[in-house]
């Protein structure tokens, strides 16, 4: 059965289908585009940014910051080294705010995944049964056994058609669904790691009188 005859076996309830495949992958493009850019720098941007300011280069430390403002982390760095006069408490509260406001940005689209993983089955399941009743009520009982029993059947497997795409949209979205949910955790332990150790040398040059 070739593409064309599995989506008119379907019925109408392929065309939303087909409509969540194409969003789902140019959403999935994006998000694998937006962690590739962001683990693959980020450790090295990070660990200079930290060594630099530990060696109190001030200066040379917001302008790497400044080169690289499309990092979350680096947004949050920033946050709460741009406070002046901080006192220790306040540039945590500055470093948590900021990592907060990153949040929405780090799970962009997963409400969007999260509604096709549980409609997609659902629009699968109304094709089938869309398909059954049109199969059902093209029979006639008097003819059992005969041409139309056959046609019933093979409108029957072929309704089943929208069930398993419904399926096979879902779980390839679940798959990328789940790997994402998965970065953004690693992400906020990396933010929460990191933070912290800009935290610790911060306070520690507030306490030298050097903030």
């Amino acid at each position: 059965m070739g593409i064309g005859n599995i989506f008119s076996a379907g019925g109408v309830v392929m065309f939303p289908l087909l409509g969540f495949s194409v969003l789902v992958v140019s959403l999935i493009i994006e998000r694998v585009l937006f962690w590739m850019q962001i683990n693959g720098r980020q450790d090295r941007v990070v660990k200079e940014v930290l060594n630099l300011y530990k060696h109190n280069n001030v200066v040379s430390t917001f302008d790497k910051l400044n080169q690289n403002t499309d990092l979350p982390v680096v947004r949050i760095f920033l946050a709460a080294l741009e406070l002046e006069d901080a006192t220790p408490d306040e540039f945590r509260l500055a470093l948590e705010s900021a990592a907060q406001a990153e949040i929405p940005i780090l799970k962009r689209f997963q409400n969007i995944f999260d509604t096709v993983i549980s409609l997609a089955p659902l629009l699968g399941l109304l094709g089938t049964v869309l398909g059954l009743i049109t199969s059902f009520a093209s029979l006639n009982i008097g003819d059992i056994g005969g041409t139309q029993t056959t046609s019933v059947t093979g409108g029957i497997s072929e309704a089943l058609v929208s069930t398993a795409s419904g399926l096979v949209v879902a779980i390839f979205t679940l798959l990328f669904a789940n790997t994402f949910r998965g970065l953004h955790q690693r992400q906020m332990a990396f933010i929460q790691e990191h933070g912290g150790q800009l935290e610790l040398l911060y306070r520690r040059r507030y306490e030298k009188g050097e903030q």
